[in-house]
């Protein structure tokens, strides 16, 4: 089967494509699928950008100009827009037409006189004003358009390569600082580093594991053998993306070392059971079978309990969130098929265990807090139950101050270069990331009425005036080109035509060629549509929303709202955001889902209402604190946040079912005292809950090293929740046990459980002979008759 697997793994690929978490017949995406059949990509730019004033001389502007060349011939590059390269419309009065001039045809001079009178006539070009050039303070960009075929394809990484390899040469000679941004970047850089921390985390989570099972059985064998079962299980990872047809993405990226710490509790719990048994009576494949009749069928429970917190994800309309669910839900019950088999298996045949392998029995540091913890329960509950509540408290108050925020490139750190490049374009250029308008004038060439074109241009300048928004490129800015190049390009006279001057400027755009396709970028076929193009700064979900619905739609409303003509808010940014609140809401709805799952399964199990509630009591409490923790600390609810809470409640009930299974064996092996029947489950099962509890943290917790927000916030809260829900197992369910189970079972009523109880803990059957009560007497005649006859 791992062979098979591996054989596939071999072919399992990146996802380089934009993560959809909008579905497919969603009316907002139908409409940017709409715009980009119609106008092209709106995210395929990349932008270069620099402050410096030493630009302005010569000779660095002319290694400004080779360095925009050199850009210009990589293959994936459809075009690059920069100062040295930027044209103007010039009029032909001769044929009645614009020509599209360079004003930098020539090169750039090579004395500062004659280069400073080219570069006055390229800041008259107000159509590029604002977009390639702060007239502030002469801050000024590079922009790079790449072609959809390169954009969703492992072809877009190499690329991005070179373009830095390019700029960090053009910064040696020049001593210029380059900035980088756009979203063909960023996702070039999370894709790359996605790969890297697969990697990394793999590694990391297999040493941690590693050295914890050390720590805790001092034994080799005891840390191989789950290692070589944890390897298998991560070929079958990769190589079930490969069957199911899914790519590594930034989640499924995550599967691996996941599985590493989920899937080592399944041999803590078998080993720990082993050595118990093998301590007991000595013999080694007695001990093994107790294994797997005594742990087997709970071990099957806590996985597929486990499991659900991942396969609840699969009903979502997500895609990237539906792999996730599935292929590590699949993979995590693989682990227990692969446990269960080999553990026994390879044990049998090893050495039976010795002295030292048996040690971390008498491990007196755990036995020490397992009997505060079995004080504690027994002689203090109101001061469990007072601080529990005061927590709940105090949780559900710091729940309300949880924001819903999330941004485009939210998972880049702070102090990260792209994250500052970032922030040096929303300083200088509102931005980088795209926004759209589409304008339905609803008839043929409507575009180019003028009354539609001065309405089109008072939204612009609306738009234009907000601190978060660049200033938008539309047919509009082609028409007050048009008219500077007219007047022999006056820089005073960038405006829209007059009704009298309509007609021949018109008339002169007409018969101009559009050999760049710029302008066909910009307008459908029949000219009855057209786009508004800008930028917007990445100023989060929340805000966002307000600046279009508050500010934006608003004002289309004031200007259009008395015609027919149809506009409409789209692009990839604003999609995102609307895909972040579809993902938090999914994410809600799978919590749920998970938790009506999970206490179905404790229903069938148990039969008994008041363990239902019990049971989920303690597993429930550490998700409310970990909501009030992100309310206190300011971490914002997002995707990668919203994701821990159906995933922790999964693998937190396991230790849950791990003790009320051993509960229910000691209360008919104790007349039903639950006291006692409390105590000795505690003992029994605290030390195999409290080793993979931390496991479980430790493993997690490495997760903070990513370079990603979301996986270090998914890191640092599920240790969290998994080491709160590790303390309210071992404490307060059994003082829940303690304050309201009497004890009592119906001997009529015969729960999942009791197999797991009477199938695996009763050891009548399997009753050691006690050597030394045996004596050997010598026959009665009588006896003798009788065996002769």
């Amino acid at each position: 089967m791992t062979v098979f697997m591996g054989y596939h793994a071999r072919k399992v690929e990146m996802s380089f494509e934009f993560a959809k978490t909008v579905p497919a017949d969603d009316p907002d995406m139908i409409e940017l699928e709409n715009f980009r059949s119609l106008f092209g990509e709106d995210g395929n730019l990349v932008a270069l950008g620099l402050l410096d004033s030493s630009i302005y001389e010569y000779q660095n502007f002319k290694k400004l100009y080779t360095l925009s060349k050199e850009l210009d011939t990589l293959s994936g590059v459809n075009s690059v827009l920069s100062l040295p390269l930027i044209q103007r419309l010039e009029k032909d009065t001769l044929n009645k037409k614009f020509t599209i001039e360079p004003i930098f045809a020539n090169g750039i001079p090579d004395n500062q006189k004659d280069f400073d009178s080219l570069l006055n006539l390229a800041f008259e070009q107000k159509f590029y004003s604002g977009q390639l050039v702060n007239e502030t303070n002469g801050a000024t960009l590079v922009l790079i358009s790449i072609s959809a075929d390169v954009l969703n394809s492992p072809k877009r990484i190499a690329l991005t390569q070179k373009i830095i390899d390019y700029g960090t040469t053009f910064e040696k000679q020049t001593g210029i600082k380059l900035r980088y941004a756009g979203l063909p970047f960023v996702r070039s850089v999370v894709a790359s580093s996605v790969k890297n921390e697969m990697q990394l985390f793999l590694l990391l989570s297999v040493a941690v594991t590693a050295l914890i099972l050390f720590f805790f059985f001092r034994t080799w064998d005891a840390v191989v053998f789950p290692m070589v079962i944890i390897a298998i299980v991560v070929v079958w990872v990769m190589g079930s993306l490969v069957l199911f047809g899914y790519k590594i993405t930034i989640l499924t990226g995550l599967i691996p070392p996941v599985i590493v710490v989920i899937g080592i509790p399944n041999s803590v719990y078998l080993l720990n059971k082993y050595h118990q048994e093998f301590e007991k009576h000595g013999n080694k494949i007695m001990a093994i079978s107790r294994v797997i009749r005594k742990i087997g069928l709970v071990t099957l429970i806590t996985n597929f309990t486990t499991a659900v917190g991942f396969l609840v994800l699969a009903s979502t309309d997500i895609t990237i969130l539906r792999e996730f669910g599935i292929v590590a839900g699949i993979n995590i019950m693989a682990t227990f098929v692969v446990s269960i088999i080999l553990i026994p298996a390879v044990f049998s045949w090893l050495p039976s265990p010795g002295g030292k392998q048996l040690k971390h029995l008498q491990f007196k540091g755990v036995d020490f807090i397992l009997n505060q913890m079995d004080i504690l329960i027994h002689r203090h509950r109101p001061i469990i139950y007072i601080v529990t509540i005061t927590l709940i408290a105090i949780s559900i108050y710091g729940m309300t101050k949880i924001k819903t925020v999330s941004y485009m490139v939210d998972d880049l750190p702070a102090k990260s270069e792209i994250k500052q490049d970032l922030l040096f374009f929303e300083k200088h250029f509102s931005g980088i990331m795209p926004l759209e308008i589409v304008v339905d004038t609803q008839k043929r060439r409507g575009v180019i009425d003028l009354k539609t074109l001065k309405k089109v241009d008072e939204l612009e300048q609306f738009l234009g005036a907000q601190n978060d928004i660049s200033k938008p490129v539309s047919v509009v800015s082609f028409v007050k080109a048009a008219k500077q190049a007219y007047y022999n390009n006056n820089p005073n006279l960038y405006s829209l035509p007059s009704n009298r001057e309509k007609n021949f400027i018109l008339r002169y755009m007409r018969n101009q060629s559009d050999s760049s396709g710029l302008f066909k970028s910009f307008v459908d076929s029949t000219l009855t549509k057209m786009r508004i193009s800008m930028q917007v700064a990445d100023i989060g979900s929340h805000k966002m929303d307000s600046l279009i619905k508050g500010v934006v739609e608003p004002k289309i409303d004031s200007i259009f709202g008395k015609t027919d003509i149809k506009l409409s808010v789209t692009g990839t940014t604003p999609l995102f955001i609307k895909g972040n609140k579809f993902l938090i809401n999914n994410l809600w709805t799978s919590l749920c889902l998970a938790f009506v799952i999970i206490s179905l399964i404790m229903a069938v199990l148990f039969v008994n209402f008041r363990m239902i509630v019990i049971s989920l009591i303690p597993n429930v409490i550490p998700l409310l604190i970990t909501a009030g923790i992100m309310g206190f600390a300011g971490i914002h609810l997002k995707p990668s946040t919203a994701l821990i809470f159906s995933i922790v409640f999964g693998i937190s009930v396991d230790d849950s079912i791990h003790y009320l299974a051993k509960y229910r064996q000691e209360l008919f092996a104790n007349n039903f005292f639950v006291p006692f029947a409390v105590s000795k489950s505690l003992k029994e099962t605290g030390a195999s809950m409290m080793y993979t509890s931390i496991i479980l943290f430790a493993g997690f917790v490495i997760f903070v090293f990513s370079d990603f927000g979301g996986t270090v916030a998914l890191g640092v809260l599920t240790s969290i929740t998994l080491l709160i829900a590790m303390i309210t197992n071992l404490v307060l369910l059994p003082s829940l046990l303690m304050t309201f189970d009497n004890g009592k079972r119906s001997k009529n009523a015969h729960p999942l459980i009791e197999q797991y109880v009477d199938g695996f803990y009763q050891e009548d059957e399997d009753e050691e002979i006690n050597l030394d009560m045996i004596r050997v007497a010598k026959p009665s005649s009588d006896a003798k008759s009788e065996e002769n006859n």
